[in-house]
């Protein structure tokens, strides 16, 4: 099944075109767009993460031999929700809160590269049920965009 035909590797793909746009244009945004758009971007990042860490990774780490790539990925996701975290707690007005932003972009821009070019490929190969994987994932996005 090539990636193109695989709905839930497509619709990660889509997320992350989604989510590297929204950080380009808080960089070019004004100070007062840039506030609703970091919103946006923490909301998306959000609901991304629970679906991977919820329902996909543990699906693709059971279908591939590389506990190393999975972890890394998980300790990736551990960090993007410790810079989500301190950026809530800071006003977009706050000197650091821009610079956590950016940096919280430049870790998700690494994270996608490693997702696609890594670990995508090799679960393509594996024996997944997607069709199930991606009722799951659609039911529990449904939840997630609801709450």
């Amino acid at each position: 099944m090539p990636t193109s035909s695989n709905p839930v590797l497509t619709m990660l793909k889509a997320d992350h075109k989604k989510v590297k746009a929204i950080f380009a244009e808080y960089q070019e945004a004004t100070p007062g767009k840039q506030q609703g758009i970091a919103q946006t971007t923490i909301q998306e990042l959000e609901i991304h993460a629970e679906l991977e860490e919820g329902l996909i990774y543990p699906a693709i780490r059971e279908g591939i031999d590389d506990d190393e790539l999975m972890n890394e990925a998980n300790e990736e996701h551990h960090l993007v929700h410790v810079l989500i975290a301190e950026l809530k707690k800071l006003k977009p007005s706050e000197d650091t809160f821009k610079a956590k932003f950016t940096v919280l972009g430049e870790l998700v821009k690494h994270h996608v590269k490693e997702e696609e070019g890594e670990m995508f490929p090799q679960a393509q190969k594996a024996k997944i049920d997607w069709e199930a994987l991606q009722t799951e994932v659609m039911e529990r996005k449904e939840q997630l965009l609801a709450a």
